[in-house]
Order: structure tokens, then sequence, then C-alpha cells
């Protein structure tokens, strides 16, 4: 198959470019990937994207997603798994197109949750460990739960839990948390939630599920076992480059680099938006608003 423009991604930057490429006129396949949607599904509460007063995250990807569907785009729900830009038209395959090629690309494969990497995690992932408080949480009523991470990410999941678990330990390896003011506000008055700062993770224990985590004070050295239910970790992202890596310019801290003014990258005709290129500020509309920049600046190129 063959399509003008082809969009790797489905968050808000996917969405967004295909929104405008759409309109534009440019015959548009969109390939979901295998998270639809995108990290922003996730997330339970979103108050600060224009227009609406609250919404749930996965309630906000639908409406981006049903108003993608309504320009006419072509959507596929596969995964790209091999992306040839080294000749023209582009070439791309997924697991149910085998020679599909494209005059434009614009990658918003956003990024993955990281992992602590430490004793004990791969054993207890989805047995007592987990990424998302909104699709485990109802797991964990009433009982004691940890979040780790300083950011805005692990406020959100502590804030979420707290309605659900009977206490939340939240442990952050700095001296201070990072974060919205609203939500460090929310936060502090939360008396369910006790913060565990200058607080490191160094094991997780148990037998068949996971029921301590072995921390370390980093202030005193002094380790200790928490026992709790379960876990949730939030401590940042990595950009989803894999289909790119060694194939265009990365940023020092490995994303893909793009001029902020076009979202072009160092290959002519191939645009980055999202995650996947920013590695400063974290927000859905920043990352729809470069989607939008890549779309015009792909209208532009194949003018």
């Amino acid at each position: 198959m063959h399509t003008k423009v082809l969009i790797i991604g489905s968050g808000p930057a996917g969405y967004t470019a295909s929104i405008y490429t759409s309109r534009a006129g440019l015959e548009t396949t969109l390939v979901t990937g295998s998270t639809i949607g995108g990290q922003l599904t996730r997330t339970h509460q979103v108050e600060n994207f224009p227009g609406f007063i609250n919404i749930s995250g996965f309630d906000l990807m639908e409406n981006l997603k049903n108003q993608a569907i309504h320009t006419g785009i072509n959507i596929i729900q596969d995964e790209v798994i091999n992306l040839d830009i080294s000749t023209k038209p582009f070439r791309f395959e997924t697991h149910s197109i085998k020679n599909g090629t494209a005059d434009a690309i614009i990658l918003a494969t956003g990024a993955s949750p990281k992992w602590l990497n430490i004793k004990g995690e791969e054993q207890f992932k989805g047995n007592g460990i987990s990424i998302c408080a909104t699709c485990d949480g109802f797991f964990y009523k009433n009982k004691s739960i940890a979040v780790i991470g300083g950011g805005n990410a692990a406020l959100y999941e502590s804030l979420f839990l707290s309605k659900i678990a009977k206490e939340v330990f939240l442990i952050n390896k700095n001296n201070s948390l990072k974060g919205e003011k609203k939500l460090l506000d929310e936060l502090f008055k939360n008396e369910k939630i006790k913060i565990l700062n200058n607080t490191e993770p160094l094991e997780f224990i148990g037998e068949k599920k996971l029921s301590t985590i072995k921390i370390k004070n980093l202030k005193t050295n002094k380790e200790e076992f928490l026992n709790i239910d379960g876990v949730f970790e939030a401590i940042g992202t990595k950009p989803n480059i894999s289909l790119v890596d060694k194939k265009l310019k990365l940023t020092k801290n490995g994303y893909i680099k793009t001029n902020k003014r076009t979202m072009e990258t160092s290959i002519k005709g191939i645009f980055a938006c999202g995650d996947v290129q920013e590695d400063t500020y974290k927000q859905a509309i920043i990352s729809a608003g470069s989607g939008a920049i890549a779309a015009l600046s792909a209208e532009k190129y194949l003018l």
C-alpha cells in the first residue's frame, strides 16, 4: 500500500497531526502502535488541557480519535516493525502490511515508562508491581501500597490510589517532591499519603506475591523493610526510538533531534512530534501542538 503521509503513534501528537494532514487533503494513514491512545489513557484525571475543566485521559484520547476518524484518515491498529528511511518513497512494514510506502512520515511514538531494574522487580511485575494506577488500582482496595517517584506522575498516582487504598507510601529519592502546586497542595493535605523523601528502594521481596520493599534512607544510610501489598512505579519515561535508532540524529538524552520550528528531523520528509522528541515539557497540550506543527510542515514539504 502507498500513503501520502504515514503517522506512527496514536497519542495526542499523532492524532492531532492526522487531523491537520487529513484536513489539508493529504491521504493519511495512522498506525496506532501497541498502546492505542498512548500514555494519557492511563491518566485518571486531566485538568490542564484547554477546553476541558476536568476529563479522564481515556475520554480525552477517545475524543481525539473520533475527531481524527471524522476527518477521514485511515487508522490501522497495528505496529510498525520495520522502517526504511534511506530511500524515497520511505518504506515501512507492519504485522499486516509487508510492502508499505509513504511520501512523508510523522513519528509520534511517544515514550515508555522506566523501570527501576532492582532485585525482585522482574519476579513481581504484574504480581504486586504495576505502572498504571487506573489499570490496577482496584486490586488494592483498603490495602497498603507504595508509589515510587517524585514528579507529577507519582503525585497523580498517589492521589488517585489514596481514594482506594488504606494508605499510600510515596517513596522519593530526592530531598523534596517536584510537581504542580495544585497537586502538591492536595497531596500534603491528604492524611492517607505518607511521604518518604531521601529514600531509595533496594529490593522487592515476597513469596508468591510481593509483600515487602527493602528501602534505604539516603541521609542516614539506614536500611528498613516496608510491608506493603503493592507498588506502583512512576519514575519517568524513555523515548520509543527503536525504529529510527542510528538512522536519525538524537539529542544527548536520546530523544529524536528536531527543528522545533518545523519538527523536521535530520532527514527531509521525516518529522517527529510529542514525547519522542520532547525531553523537557511532558504535557499533552505541548504534544498536540507539536503534532500540528509536524503536520503543517509535512504539508509544506509535500507541496
